[in-house]
């Protein structure tokens, strides 16, 4: 990932954090057929599908899937899983939220402001999981020059919010986006039991037997199961 892919990033982190001190919106954003499309609730799942279990998020194996940690090093924790999927990237983060509302509305509101005081354009769109946000920041002439496209996309779960960051070409192209949006509708949050403040990340771990940061499924769709 790019310094530039990580600052919007980091922006979308400090977006989150920024709701535990503000009034949640009352409203939660997600598909109408979310409890049985995705992203699930673990409540909502069969225990026999097999997943790669990370812990506060489970991920759906399939072939030609390629998955990495992001670890913050300061803190020695995983801070996200990047899924590498036909040219495209999909980042994905899962925070606590409280019981009866959402916090992905608030977040995109922080998202904008953040990612503007950095330079970047940002525009809504209406996505098929519900409302998105466009970025587009210009590529330095030594990086090859151009536009850069993210996008980020969020759903509000039961006491979770899911948040998505897509990149390649799921950030341009409708049919790869739709492949991305499959991947992210197979994704089941663990939000467990314990009282956690709105807007907290919820704790990743590293599959036995792998080191954080290196390539946790191989190509052949073939991985850890819960």
């Amino acid at each position: 990932m790019s310094d530039e892919e990580l600052t919007e990033n980091l922006a979308a982190e400090e977006a989150v954090e920024e709701t535990e001190t503000q009034e949640p919106s009352p409203e939660k954003s997600a598909p109408e057929d979310r409890e049985t499309a995705g992203p699930f609730d673990i409540a909502e799942v069969p225990a026999m599908r097999p997943y790669v279990d990370l812990g506060g998020i489970k991920i759906a194996p399939r072939e030609g899937l390629q998955m990495r940690l992001e670890v913050d090093e300061r803190a020695k924790r995983v801070v996200a899983v990047s899924l590498e999927y036909s040219g495209s990237l999909l980042q994905v983060q899962a925070f606590s939220a409280p019981k009866t509302s959402g916090l992905w509305n608030k977040i995109r509101v922080d998202l904008t402001t953040q990612l503007e005081q950095q330079g970047a354009a940002v525009e809504e769109e209406a996505g098929a999981l519900g409302p998105e946000l466009v970025t587009k920041t210009s590529v330095p002439e030594d990086q090859g020059g151009g536009t850069r496209i993210v996008r980020f996309i969020g759903v509000d779960g039961p006491r979770w919010t899911l948040r998505g960051v897509l990149m390649g070409a799921a950030a341009l192209e409708a049919e790869a986006r739709e492949n991305m949006f499959e991947l992210f509708r197979e994704i089941v949050v663990v939000r467990g039991d314990s009282p956690m403040p709105p807007g907290d990340l919820l704790p990743m771990r590293v599959p036995a037997g792998v080191q954080a940061g290196q390539q946790v499924a191989q190509q052949n769709g073939k991985s850890a199961q819960a």
